[in-house]
């Protein structure tokens, strides 16, 4: 559901932002507005970032291969990360550098009737966009609050869209406020300041998105209430009779990696074990449909072996990595 709706948020942003970058360089040109040309550059960015988004969920559903045994799903965060990046260097430090050399350099604004009238048209477009990534995201997010979905979600594309608009919208205010300003007063340095206000805008929100992607390509755990429902699967209190311990990892967006190692009763046949592990694969994919590979490593539980958790040598960016 978060795919599909990630994919309507997108289509819907870029077509906003396309419209809206060409009404913007019109009004520049006509105008000489600064706050202008920085949203141009912005939408310009912005509709950049939906095509990577757009081509990383198209590059995600490749099949498996020997190289790549589970999948091609981080691809999705990978694409994520450079929408930072595009957000960061494009959008945010053009802006900047044209706000300063406005401020510095103030130029006059002509016909500030154009940049009026498109930032007026922008915000309707933004808008529309805005309101679909909005109610996407609302049946994506649960119980959660926004901040808490955009820190908890697992699919970059609607946190991305839903940032993005947000900060356009707020831009587009700015801007507003920039060229309404050097209108009523006629000094050019009002229109400096909105563009470096938008320049900072920017740069904040491509901040948060690459701290956020960053964690995900890392590689981030299911969440809590997910946990639960694969640790309550992978119990049938007969022949599988705990969880010893268990990690999990999204290896992408819909795909979970789970692996435990769990109970069983010491008295049980090979035979009997191999069927309660199948059976628990088939009780957790039916609980989470997300968990594609499970791995589960049967032991006779001790409340030693629960106590010390996996082996921390043996873990990744453990202990053991350190030694010599």
């Amino acid at each position: 559901m978060s795919t599909e709706g990630g994919t309507k948020a997108l289509v819907a942003a870029l077509t906003a932002n396309l419209g809206i970058a060409v009404s913007k360089f019109v009004a520049f040109a006509f105008s000489g507005s600064s706050s202008m040309l920085a949203e141009g550059v912005h939408s310009i960015a912005d509709s950049g970032n939906q095509v990577l988004l757009l081509v990383g969920g198209k590059r995600s559903q490749r099949d498996a291969t020997e190289q790549h045994p589970f999948g091609y799903g981080r691809e999705r965060y990978v694409y994520g990360f450079l929408v930072s990046i595009v957000l960061f260097s494009v959008g945010g430090m053009f802006a900047i550098y044209e706000g300063y050399e406005k401020i510095a350099h103030p130029h006059e604004l002509e016909n500030w009737y154009w940049p009026v009238g498109v930032l007026v048209f922008a915000i309707l477009l933004e808008g529309y966009s805005f309101l679909t990534a909005y109610r996407e995201a609302s049946k994506d997010k649960g119980r959660h609050g926004w901040s808490a979905y955009i820190r908890r979600a697992k699919a970059p594309e609607l946190p991305v869209v839903l940032l993005e608009d947000t900060g356009a919208l707020i831009g587009l205010v700015l801007a507003l406020g920039g060229v309404g300003l050097t209108a009523a007063t006629g000094d050019a340095v009002w229109d400096g300041i909105g563009t470096l206000c938008i320049g900072v805008l920017l740069v904040v929100i491509a901040l948060v998105l690459a701290l956020e992607t960053k964690s995900l390509l890392i590689g981030e755990s299911a969440d809590a209430e997910v946990v639960v429902k694969i640790r309550e699967a992978l119990v049938d209190h007969d022949t599988v009779t705990s969880v010893i311990h268990m990690r999990t990892l999204h290896v992408g967006p819909e795909e979970l990696l789970v692996a435990a190692k769990i109970g069983v009763n010491a008295e049980d046949s090979a035979a009997v074990v191999a069927e309660a592990i199948d059976l628990a694969e088939a009780r957790v994919r039916k609980a989470v449909p997300i968990a594609r590979a499970i791995y589960l490593e049967p032991d006779v539980y001790s409340e030693e072996k629960a106590l010390a958790g996996p082996d921390a040598d043996a873990t990744p960016g453990g202990p053991g990595r350190n030694t010599h």
